[in-house]
């Protein structure tokens, strides 16, 4: 999710003075205070849940050694009620008052890395080496620190906070376990926090949405010259890309499109029998997105036709078009008025970090976003490179923000019991 920051910071409307209220009560109050300094002084310990959760693979769709770990960590930390689903998230509830509105404080638990991936984390100084040593293991490592926190201290909440770890939130998983998560009704939620990538300067306001095809052209084939005057796959799929490479998109609300994948044919002197592309297209728009969508799918059967006229093919010698669907991740955004986004700008505040970025992405938060449940994503921290790489790492430099920043912002949105009142409003039961 991490990248670049702006030079500039953004310009928001100031925080409202109920938020303000909220966090100076907070920062005021000695078992807070303490919390903060716990969680600083834990900085090794929260990095060891992290080595440790990084060397249990989590391929795609393949989550359930480390999920069964992260369900044990919430149970030895203290949580009665832990369960899987049946997609495979981890579900650990720790009430509240019994009043107040119910947040997830998540990460993900899947990795991009297949099964057999050496995920041996290696340590140069404050830098750890591996893959997935950041993405995502951090933010499992941050819900585990800040559930720690809240039960050292024994902070007692007004609302509810679910600490969950999700499957398949990369690639092709398609964000699964979220779907499940809403679509089964089996929780209530009100709000919902993602701890993913190290940058604690960046906040997400909005989800990139995304759908995904994967396009293939198929015919008879043959001879490069005894056959020569059949349709080709790869004739067929190249008139395909260069009519989407056509096509104009809106700058606001950002939309995009791209053919990310080709393969085609099999020798240099073959009419192609199979060529297959795979298309992805964005944006944080889902009437903008449809939009594109609607654009493309009609290219790629005209460019078949066209294949077939051009060639004047007897029906045994045509090319065939197939598309097939491989991802669908809804798009979402909120005010800046939101109670997560108000909530976490107070708690970047209240530690000490200042926001640099405040942009759209795609993470968990992207289903609960579609449906109107507010929902935002925040940084781990720390600092991390060559995410989705065998060369990715993690610095823990001043890691402890991170969890300092989660613990500080789900405070203000359950409420301290006794103390502060709830940021986020408990929403009607559907």
């Amino acid at each position: 999710m991490s990248g670049p920051l702006p030079k500039e910071a953004p310009v928001l409307p100031p925080l409202p003075e109920s938020v303000n209220e909220t966090f100076k009560i907070l920062e005021n109050n000695p078992v807070v205070k303490d919390a903060l300094k716990q969680i600083k002084e834990e900085e090794q310990l929260t990095m060891a849940d992290q080595i440790a959760l990084t060397e249990i693979e989590a391929p795609p769709f393949h989550e359930e050694v480390r999920a069964a770990y992260f369900a044990e960590r919430l149970r030895e930390l203290g949580l009665t009620n832990v369960r899987i689903d049946k997609e495979g998230n981890v579900i650990g509830i720790r009430p509240g008052k019994g009043n107040g509105p119910r947040l997830v404080l998540g990460a993900h638990l899947d990795t991009v890395f297949p099964a057999g991936t050496n995920v041996k984390v290696r340590q140069e100084g404050t830098k750890y080496y591996a893959p997935g040593i950041s993405d995502d293991a951090r933010g499992l490592a941050v819900v585990l620190e800040v559930l720690r926190t809240l039960q050292n201290s024994n902070i007692r909440t007004e609302g509810d906070l679910l600490f969950i770890g999700s499957v398949g939130e990369e690639g092709n998983g398609d964000l699964r376990g979220g779907k499940y998560l809403f679509s089964s009704k089996e929780e209530h939620i009100d709000g919902f926090i993602s701890v993913d990538s190290a940058c604690v300067a960046q906040l997400l306001h909005g989800s990139t949405g995304s759908r995904r095809f994967r396009v293939t052209y198929e015919g008879p084939g043959g001879h490069s010259w005894a056959t020569f005057g059949i349709p080709s796959a790869t004739h067929a799929l190249g008139r395909a890309i260069a009519k989407i490479a056509d096509l104009n998109v809106p700058e606001t609300p950002k939309t995009t499109f791209t053919v990310g994948t080709v393969v085609g044919g099999s020798t240099v002197n073959s009419i192609a029998a199979k060529a297959t592309m795979e298309i992805d297209t964005r944006s944080i728009n889902n009437d903008e997105l449809n939009k594109i969508v609607d654009q493309v799918l009609p290219l790629l059967t005209e460019a078949c036709e066209e294949e077939n006229k051009h060639w004047n093919a007897a029906e045994e010698n045509k090319i065939k078009v197939i598309i097939d669907p491989i991802g669908h991740r809804p798009a979402g955004d909120q005010p800046d008025s939101s109670p997560v986004l108000l909530a976490a700008r107070g708690a970047m505040k209240a530690v000490g970090i200042e926001l640099r970025s405040y942009d759209c992405a795609s993470t968990d938060q992207n289903v609960p976003l579609s449906l109107g449940i507010p929902a935002t994503t925040i940084g781990g921290g720390g600092s991390e490179g060559h995410n989705h790489s065998l060369t990715e790492w993690y610095d823990s430099t001043d890691s402890y923000l991170g969890p300092q920043l989660a613990l500080m912002t789900v405070l203000s949105l359950v409420g301290l019991e006794g103390e502060t009142k709830p940021l986020l409003p408990k929403r009607s039961a559907s």
